[in-house]
């Protein structure tokens, strides 16, 4: 079973309409049980840092994260759904991350923002994310993205101004800062992969 946290931000039915494709089992939640016992949760996000790293604090999600993360259990970030994962960002102030993945979210340095389109992804070696599709083009939409790299994971890099994080893959935890379910058929192999691998 699929569980896409439900804290009040995010892409939740165009996400649950994607996942549902690749694994028939899948709800929209806030439960912590289902999301504890779930095989795979999807962290999804749109809007401004703060106001999602509040929104999943309130609703228990930083808790939910952490149990399956001490269980070794996968969970997919999805935009500011991966942002989160990492230590803080810079956007309207410092706000502090969940600091699982170590680095600071920041504005891209790009004449024209948000960056909205697709992009092609510089996919990193032994991904398994992007198995088959490793030339493919991603849906992005967003002004902010960590830069630099995970140390120890699989780091996927792509271009708008300068280059930042596309995609991480980090024990049990795969990010994306573009959105899959919104990139067509490569997107769906991307998560069916993902699917698979649980």
């Amino acid at each position: 079973m699929i569980a896409i946290l439900d804290y009040g931000s995010g892409n939740i039915r165009s996400a649950h309409r994607a996942f549902e494709l690749a694994d028939s089992n899948t709800v929209v939640t806030k439960d912590p049980q289902i999301c504890a016992n779930a095989d795979g949760l999807v962290v999804p996000g749109v809007g401004a840092f703060s106001a999602c790293i509040d929104q999943l604090l309130a609703a228990g999600g930083g808790e939910i994260i952490a149990e399956r993360i001490n269980a070794d259990k996968p969970i997919f970030g999805i935009c500011v759904g991966m942002q989160v994962l990492f230590d803080s960002s810079d956007e309207k102030g410092k706000s502090d991350g969940l600091g699982i993945l170590k680095g600071e979210v920041s504005e891209l340095d790009a004449p024209v923002l948000p960056h909205i389109g697709w992009n092609n992804v510089s996919v990193g070696a032994g991904s398994k994310l992007f198995q088959g599709i490793e030339n493919s083009y991603f849906y992005f939409v967003h002004s902010y993205a960590a830069k630099g790299k995970v140390d120890g994971a699989v780091n996927s890099y792509t271009q708008y101004g300068q280059e930042f994080l596309a995609a991480v893959e980090f024990k049990n935890i795969v990010a994306t800062q573009f959105h899959p379910e919104k990139s067509g058929e490569a997107g769906a192999i991307l998560i069916k992969n993902w699917v698979k691998s649980l």
